[in-house]
């Protein structure tokens, strides 16, 4: 029942996550544009360049802000590797007591006799 419904949980999360990949995409690129018009800011050294890269960068910036719901696609792909990484998750095994009985502890022993 468990494995089904982590199935079920990454079918959902694939399904938002497919349906923000395009708002995903413009958001990373409106970043990327906005560092390199900051670094071409950063270079000019008139002001009718500096208020140009400006205005440049507030036309980027609002392309972000519209993309900004995009963060939602990243949690559904953060939401699928929890799910795949509690899914192939190794089982616990059973706990094993400690006991000074011999026959018990045979296999504990023999290690120890063979690293000596």
């Amino acid at each position: 029942m468990k494995k089904f419904l982590l199935f079920l949980a990454a079918l959902v999360a694939a399904a938002v996550l497919l349906a923000n990949l395009g708002p995903m995409i413009l958001l990373g690129v409106s970043v990327w544009l906005l560092y390199i018009v900051f670094k071409q800011f950063m270079k000019s050294n008139s002001t009718a360049g500096k208020i140009g890269w400006v205005i440049l960068g507030l036309i980027i910036l609002s392309v972000a802000v519209s993309n900004i719901y995009a963060v939602i696609g990243l949690a559904a792909a953060y939401a699928i590797y929890l799910i795949v990484k509690n899914w192939t998750s190794p089982k616990e095994e059973p706990a094993v007591t400690q006991s000074d009985d011999p026959f018990i502890n045979f296999e504990k022993q023999w290690s120890e006799l063979n690293k000596s």
